[in-house]
């Protein structure tokens, strides 16, 4: 996640924060980082300006140090096991993950480098810097409040912080004690801070304040992630409400809802 390994002039102040959320999240869930050989730099040196496979990679010396640093990579897995992921910088000639440069048009597929760990779990920066969720659910009886913990924990254990506003005293005693303000003006400021909402839309109606929150995250380009493990249905299309599902990628169980936050093995 050094910039100095990178091409010249394409490193943005946006990229940083991503470089800086990604890092944070592996040190709020105590996972190690293990920094993997950059081919590029290792080839062409700092620095270099940007550039396509094609254009300064497709040599038989380059495909031997990618021999090489291959084999380093798989010790050092080998050694410590196999990693929670890899992440790599979509577009990058070698390290991207969905896109990458081999000839001057960007196309789909992994970087040459990545595409060697076939197999393997993968995720772009981006993505991964994407873990704080805002939990959007009914809190107003026990079960609910229940059920919330739970996925909260389930969400937790896949290394995703979340925010789920019971916990910051959103209860019956909470609002009962003239605060209603504060606790809208943290709830507010947690959805605005959060990547991904995730909205549980169970019921004959989905909750008020959940449906508000959701459209509030969806006008802010935020990802929305529905949660409906209810099996009754509004009408032959719509599961309980058009604006809702329209706006969200809608989930019918929990085992759906880690599957659609989870990284993907590399083809």
């Amino acid at each position: 996640m050094h910039e100095n390994l990178r091409a010249e002039g394409i490193t943005t102040d946006e990229d940083r924060e991503i470089f800086l959320k990604c890092r944070k999240r592996c040190e709020e869930f105590n996972i190690e980082i293990v920094p993997l050989p950059c081919p590029e730099t290792l080839y062409l040196g700092i620095p270099r300006p940007p550039g396509s496979f094609s254009e300064r990679l497709d040599t038989p010396e380059f495909s031997v140090l990618l021999d090489r640093l291959e084999k380093e990579v798989r010790e050092l897995i080998s050694t410590k096991g196999e990693p929670l992921c890899i992440l790599g910088v979509n577009s990058s000639p070698t390290c991207g993950v969905t896109t990458t440069y081999r000839t001057n048009e960007k196309s789909a597929g992994p970087g040459v480098f990545l595409k060697r760990f076939s197999g393997l779990c993968a995720v772009d920066v981006r993505m991964f810097a994407q873990y704080r969720i805002y939990l959007a659910s009914p809190l107003f009886s026990e079960a609910e409040r229940r059920y919330n913990s739970y996925l909260a924990g389930l969400l937790r254990e896949n290394f995703f912080s979340v925010y789920l506003p019971q916990e910051a005293d959103d209860t019956a005693e909470g609002r009962g004690k003239s605060r209603e303000q504060t606790i809208y003006e943290k709830n507010l400021s947690e959805l605005k801070n959060a990547d991904i909402i995730v909205g549980v839309i169970d019921g004959s109606d989905a909750d008020s304040g959940t449906a508000w929150e959701m459209g509030y995250a969806f006008a802010s380009g935020k990802r929305v992630i529905a949660l409906r493990t209810d099996f009754r249905k509004f009408s032959g299309n719509e599961r309980v409400n058009l604006m809702l599902e329209m706006g969200a990628e809608v989930v019918s169980s929990v085992e759906e809802l880690v599957s659609a936050l989870a990284f993907r093995p590399l083809p």
